[in-house]
């Protein structure tokens, strides 16, 4: 098949290329460096460098795809609330530009990774039968953009799937990046020796997905006729862990001593959040295969690996005020 996967030298993107490429596909796909790191890339599969905003560009390069895989995202939900154009401008506009795009071009299906976000502050575990609560403006953008797939699919006759991972974590994630990505700001802290920055009490809770565990999904989204016009959570329900355990966990493994730091909590922060897998295990086999605990090892061995680094603070604040984390304020992560 021609798969053509957006965001394709980040996290999830180039994690899916590399796995794809290997399967037998031809792979396509774009970036534009946001979220994403230029040694991600291979010259096994053909990469374009373009803005998943810019529609004239992506209707040229998605021609002849037999499929879309949309992973570009500016995935920063605590962020959001406080650069809200930013971030939704490259959650919205770059998925309706991608769909539209893809759908002049005759695409098959198309596969959107949306988020956990959708779901918001309500009774956990989150299945996929619930009403979208997002609390964040990046959380709803993130339907938003949903909601726009499934009606443009269904005027245009086009299959779709779409999928939400939750807190990917593993090699070829961006460490570097003080506004997202919780696991690997504590691992890129302690390597240094410095203290795990946790805000509130450390009580709120989460599942971390190893991104072996969502490509494998993924794979199985492209053909599989039972994930057609699905909404389906994909990534572990086990492990559900506070952050303050997680500090804790990655403590051990890098041997930093340091007290964990303490600030105020986030506005917008959802406590406790974990998606139920039952549906995926239900329609598409889905078992997690990787521990929380090899999760964590496989990104520490990767930050070792590529070299512990400062926080970059390439995105400015659109609102600044005394809500604004003082974190991110004043550059301390």
């Amino acid at each position: 098949m021609n798969i053509f996967i957006t965001g394709i030298a980040g996290f999830l993107g180039s994690n899916l290329a590399h796995y794809l490429i290997k399967k037998g596909h031809k792979i396509y796909g774009n970036d534009n460096f946001i979220g994403g790191y230029k040694d991600n890339l291979s010259d096994k599969f053909k990469f374009f460098d373009v803005d998943c905003c810019n529609f004239d560009e992506m209707n040229k390069i998605l021609e002849n795809m037999d499929v879309v895989v949309h992973c570009a995202a500016t995935a920063y939900e605590g962020f959001s609330v406080f650069s809200p154009s930013f971030v939704t401008k490259n959650i919205y506009e770059a998925s309706i530009s991608t769909f539209s795009a893809a759908i002049s071009n005759n695409v098959k299906k198309i596969i959107f990774c949306s988020s956990m976000a959708r779901y918001g502050e309500q009774n956990f575990p989150f299945t996929e039968d619930m009403n979208t609560k997002p609390q964040d403006p990046y959380g709803i953008a993130k339907v938003a953009s949903e909601e726009t797939l499934k009606n443009l699919c269904e005027i245009h006759n086009v299959d779709w799937t779409i999928l939400v991972p939750h807190n990917i974590v593993g090699p070829r994630q961006k460490y570097d990046d003080p506004f997202r990505n919780v696991l690997s700001i504590f691992l890129n802290r302690m390597i240094r020796n410095k203290p795990a920055i946790i805000y509130g009490d450390g009580s709120q809770k989460r599942c971390f997905s190893h991104v072996d565990d969502c490509i494998s999904c993924i794979e199985q989204t492209l053909q599989n006729k039972n994930t057609s016009k699905e909404i389906i959570n994909i990534g572990p329900d086990e492990e559900f862990i506070s952050i303050k355990d997680l500090a804790d966990k990655c403590a051990n493994i890098t041997g930093c001593n340091e007290k964990h730091i303490f600030y105020k909590d986030r506005p917008q922060e959802v406590k406790f959040a974990t998606c139920s897998a039952n549906k995926a295990r239900k329609l598409i086999g889905y078992k997690t295969k990787h521990t929380l605990d090899n999760s964590i090892k496989s990104t520490y061995d990767y930050i070792i690996k590529r070299g512990a680094k400062e926080f970059d603070y390439k995105f400015n604040i659109e609102i600044e005020n005394e809500k604004t984390p003082e974190t991110w304020k004043n550059k301390i992560i």
